[in-house]
């Protein structure tokens, strides 16, 4: 009898660290399959935000059923410690992810359409009929939300330029070669431009390639020229800074572009 109950105990713990680890192991194998999928458009975006989810369930069970293990372990002296060990630590790498996504939420202003003009922003033309009911829908932001930015995000400002509108154009257009985004509206050629130019494109984040709409305005102001820029996310109630990020990285990269191609004598002004 006691001979049988040693078995039982063996066995349950044996059971209950394999299906932490095996439930660890696929809840990564989930990820790494769904983030390359959504990456390459083979899984739609709404999808893929259940699939992700699933895979942060899967972790959770995995560390719970690896800790009921070590309680079995530590009590009755049962096999199962590798299976345990590795359950726990892969359902942590899983989870990781996760958590820091939480950290953001909890830190970060709960926004998803960024502007460097909060009164009026970039127009967004071509967005909206790139946008499904699924979607985020695009709106002027609240009072709220405009003071909830200009706190969280000072540096999210945009700038005036000593120079022609043409020569400005030229170096954004230069710079959002490089970016990598899928440009909807394409800046008209330098010699072409006049007035005003509106610019809009669609970027992707750089792991989860969620897409934002982005959109860049120039204003000929005479003897100078205004830069403001967009970027508002198509989905999710929280963007977790990405698109004050875009803003701030390409408005600095065109600072540095203009910086080297017209010299020293060029100021760039952040307007407030």
């Amino acid at each position: 009898m006691v001979e049988f109950q040693s078995r039982y105990h063996e066995q349950r713990t044996t059971r209950s660290a394999g299906l932490s680890r095996g439930m660890a192991s696929f809840s990564t194998v989930l990820l790494i399959t769904a983030v390359l999928g959504h990456r390459r458009g083979l899984i739609e975006t709404t999808a893929f935000f259940w699939v992700l989810g699933i895979v942060a369930l899967l972790a959770a069970f995995a560390l719970l059923l690896s800790g009921f293990a070590f309680s079995r372990l530590w009590k009755f002296g049962d096999r199962g410690g590798h299976d345990l060990t590795a359950g726990a630590l892969l359902g942590l790498v899983v989870l990781a992810p996760f958590g820091f996504v939480a950290y953001q939420i909890a830190t970060l202003p709960m926004l998803r359409d960024i502007s460097t003009d909060t009164e009026v922003p970039p127009a967004l033309t071509a967005a909206v009929s790139l946008r499904t009911p699924a979607m985020n829908s695009l709106e002027l932001p609240s009072a709220g939300e405009r003071a909830l930015q200009a706190q969280a995000y000072p540096l999210v400002a945009g700038r005036r330029y000593d120079l022609s509108l043409d020569r400005v154009l030229e170096s954004v257009s230069a710079v959002l070669g490089r970016q990598g985004w899928e440009v909807v509206v394409p800046p008209p050629a330098a010699e072409q431009a006049i007035g005003e130019v509106d610019i809009e494109a669609v970027a992707r984040t750089f792991i989860l390639a969620l897409p934002s709409d982005v959109a860049i305005r120039l204003v000929d102001d005479g003897d100078s020229t205004f830069v403001d820029m967009r970027s508002a996310s198509r989905y999710g109630r929280h963007d977790l800074g990405d698109n004050a990020e875009r803003i701030t990285a390409f408005l600095t990269a065109l600072d540095q572009e203009i910086a080297a191609q017209a010299g020293t004598a060029t100021t760039a002004t952040p307007e407030q």
